[in-house]
């Protein structure tokens, strides 16, 4: 995708676009080219995962007056987690602009998801930071925002562990247990793959940053698998 076409697919023109360009670059690709003189999106992720959580903390006391804190804040975390983020990031090509080593390059699913999703929250922070607040406002709830109806309706806001334990328990007198399936990475970017299991069947699996996120991850993905979350 060239630069032209992802601009007119995210409707964003940046003034600045070292800040664009820096929005895409992990980490690893600096690593393995340490003479490039460029830098890693991660001090942009910072700001964008700021940027965004008051953006969509805004939207959501607006649009909820009669929502308690507890359902907000549910509400919040299922829009901002690392798979809707992923999804929207992927829906916008964000793959193609991604500078990656090229070990991380031939790894199709952890670009799609946690990559991705970092990638989207530094997008955010350079759109911040090269138009301000309302044009990564407009951004985001083009984006971002639409999704928040399809989470409520089939209950994707939930606390995904608890809930599949309460089924599970509920229809087959079990509880499900998770196991670390695979981990790489260094220390400081750790990726974890968890299954969750009914006694010895693997349900499902689930990546994160963290063993809680991936367990969380394929908590969401044993629900959609047993379809015990709403159409």
């Amino acid at each position: 995708m060239t630069l032209s076409e992802f601009k007119e697919l995210t409707k964003v023109n940046f003034t600045n676009e070292k800040l664009l360009n820096q929005a895409f670059i992990h980490r690893s690709f600096i690593n393995e080219n340490p003479r490039s003189g460029l830098e890693h999106n991660e001090r942009l992720e910072f700001l964008g995962d700021a940027v965004l959580e008051l953006i969509v903390t805004e939207f959501l006391y607006t649009k909820y007056p009669h929502h308690n804190e507890g359902d907000l804040t549910s509400y919040r975390s299922a829009l901002v987690n690392a798979v809707t983020l992923g999804e929207v990031a992927s829906s916008l090509q964000f793959n193609d602009m991604l500078k990656l080593s090229k070990g991380e390059a031939k790894d199709v699913s952890r670009a799609r998801s946690s990559i991705l999703a970092d990638a989207y929250e530094a997008f955010v922070g350079a759109l911040y930071l090269d138009q301000g607040h309302e044009s990564a406002k407009d951004f985001i709830t083009r984006t971002l925002l639409g999704k928040t109806d399809e989470i409520i309706r089939k209950g994707l806001y939930k606390d995904a562990k608890s809930f599949v334990q309460e089924k599970a328990q509920e229809l087959y007198g079990i509880t499900p247990s998770y196991r670390v399936l695979h981990e790489e990475g260094p220390d400081h970017d750790k990726l974890f793959k968890v299954g969750i299991y009914f006694n010895d069947e693997v349900i499902a699996e689930g990546n994160g940053k963290s063993k809680q996120e991936a367990e969380t991850l394929a908590a969401r993905n044993a629900l959609v698998i047993k379809k015990w979350v709403g159409n």
